[in-house]
């Protein structure tokens, strides 16, 4: 019997979406080059497969009809980052967020700009 799809993004998938989310509206060769940049070498049929994927699980889809394709995302930053963080939350800490923030306050500790920026957060201001 074939495993089910996973709903969750793997790490390269999620490259490609950082990278989308960057670029906008691309083709897989503008992404590959994007990606290609930032040091991540990645063949072109492996960056197609993974869009398609991607397209597959709800996270890009193809805009237009004409080669290449283009692609662009329809989830945002947000709701990926939020559902990751979400299920992190859920999996790892129980669902307690105060256990996931005592570990990553006992970690290092924050530097002055990330206090600040706490600071606000807990104030109720945008940071």
């Amino acid at each position: 019997m074939a495993r089910p799809k996973a709903k969750e993004l793997t790490q390269r998938e999620l490259e490609v979406m950082h990278t989308l989310w960057q670029l906008g509206e691309s083709t897989v060769a503008d992404v590959r080059d994007a990606l290609s940049e930032a040091g991540r070498e990645l063949a072109y049929t492996t960056v197609a497969t993974l869009v398609r994927i991607l397209s597959e699980k709800g996270f890009v889809e193809q805009t237009g009809v004409d080669r290449p394709f283009q692609y662009r995302p329809i989830r945002s930053f947000e709701e990926v980052s939020g559902n990751l963080v979400g299920d992190l939350i859920d999996r790892v800490f129980g669902g307690s967020r105060e256990q996931l923030l005592l570990r990553m306050f006992n970690e290092q500790e924050l530097t002055a700009e990330e206090r600040s920026v706490l600071l606000e957060i807990l104030s109720g201001k945008e940071p």
